[in-house]
């Protein structure tokens, strides 16, 4: 049996999702991230519920992103999900993109010339963000040609460059209705963006999340929620360059920039540059907000939920593949369980993340 791997984060999940899981055939693993998301913020509902909406609309195995893979650059991002998802077995990779490019053949070309590509990166001029480096370096070694905002493109690109070499097929499809970062409320299917923008009009997070009840009826957060929290960290930690990624320059500038702002949307604005994109400055206060440091990814692989068909599955691979399905007083990752419960500051009503959690569970669709 085929056996999918799709990398997400269902913040929160609509009927775009769903769609791409109908899309993606055999038995669908899903790496989703945690409690905090790629872009540097805290996800709107917990990675319980989100695993629970995933599981209900045709997931089979939703396992956990590690915060340091979860919270990071694309390249790493997607490295780190790539890695996790070949340890379970995957053959194919489906993900959504707004351009569907042959990314088969744009795997191979890195395979065949990965040397060569990242000695390019290495060379082009420092005041480029990562971001601009790479996207010169596919344009001048693939062909592939950038237009506008395209961020789940420009994710494809780094499953292609994560999948090079490990046989896996990769399964791009087209994404349906609004973009990305769309807001707007008249379309076919509406993003991730305008549901967390638009979340208090019922009708239409009931038109367009199949799992609306659960998302309406479970704490929500957002960076707001966490804004003094962050603000504290800022000023009362002695030396911010020993969290993970900041560097003194990056230091200086949030340290300077936090006494004149009253929002973290500001605050991003006036740390950000060209060279530090405003994505790279929220992940950077994510860190600070959790006291992220530098240290190894886990080697086990944490389980948010299972179908039987999913649970079938693991028992497969647990000889081959350590497996956490319940955290107890050895941590499975200690900084992404230091995370959850800094998110867990964030409403009074979150429910406990950690201890005494076990696999959501729902029956094969």
């Amino acid at each position: 049996m085929t056996v999918t791997g799709i990398i997400a984060e269902f913040n929160p999940f609509h009927n775009g999702h769903k769609y791409l899981l109908k899309q993606a055939e055999g038995l669908k693993i899903v790496a989703m991230s945690g409690n905090f998301v790629q872009r540097g913020e805290p996800a709107i509902v917990d990675k319980w519920i989100r695993a629970q909406m995933a599981l209900e609309n045709g997931a089979d195995l939703v396992v956990e992103l590690p915060f340091l893979v979860a919270v990071q650059s694309a390249d790493h991002f997607a490295k780190g999900a790539v890695e996790i998802l070949s340890r379970l077995g995957i053959d194919q990779l489906t993900f959504g993109t707004e351009a569907v490019l042959d990314y088969q053949v744009i795997a191979t070309v890195y395979s065949e010339k990965e040397a060569e590509m990242e000695a390019f990166l290495r060379s082009l001029p420092e005041d480029l963000s990562y971001p601009q480096k790479t996207q010169k370096m596919w344009e001048t070694f693939a062909g592939v040609e950038f237009t506008g905002d395209t961020p789940n493109h420009i994710l494809g690109l780094a499953y292609a460059k994560a999948c090079a070499g490990k046989g896996i097929t990769l399964k791009p499809i087209k994404r349906q209705g609004a973009g990305y970062h769309s807001e707007e409320k008249e379309v076919a299917y509406a993003s991730a963006t305008s549901i967390r923008l638009h979340k208090e009009d019922q009708d239409f997070v009931a038109k367009f999340m199949p799992n609306s009840q659960l998302f309406q009826s479970a704490p929500q957060v957002s960076w707001e929620d966490y804004d003094q929290l962050l603000r504290y960290q800022i000023l009362t930690h002695p030396d911010l360059t020993q969290i993970f990624q900041v560097n003194e320059e990056l230091a200086n500038r949030i340290k300077e920039a936090v006494r004149s702002t009253s929002s973290v949307e500001e605050l991003v604005e006036k740390v950000a540059t060209k060279r530090y994109t405003k994505a790279r400055v929220r992940r950077i206060l994510t860190y600070i907000l959790v006291g992220a440091t530098e240290q190894a990814l886990p080697d086990a692989i944490h389980v948010l939920g299972f179908s039987a068909k999913g649970q079938a599955h693991l028992k497969g691979l647990k000889k081959s593949v350590e497996i956490v399905t319940r955290i107890g007083k050895e941590p499975w990752d200690a900084l992404t369980q230091q995370a959850d419960q800094v998110y867990q500051l964030g409403h009074p009503q979150l429910p406990e993340q950690i201890w005494g959690r076990v696999p959501v569970r729902v029956e094969d669709q």
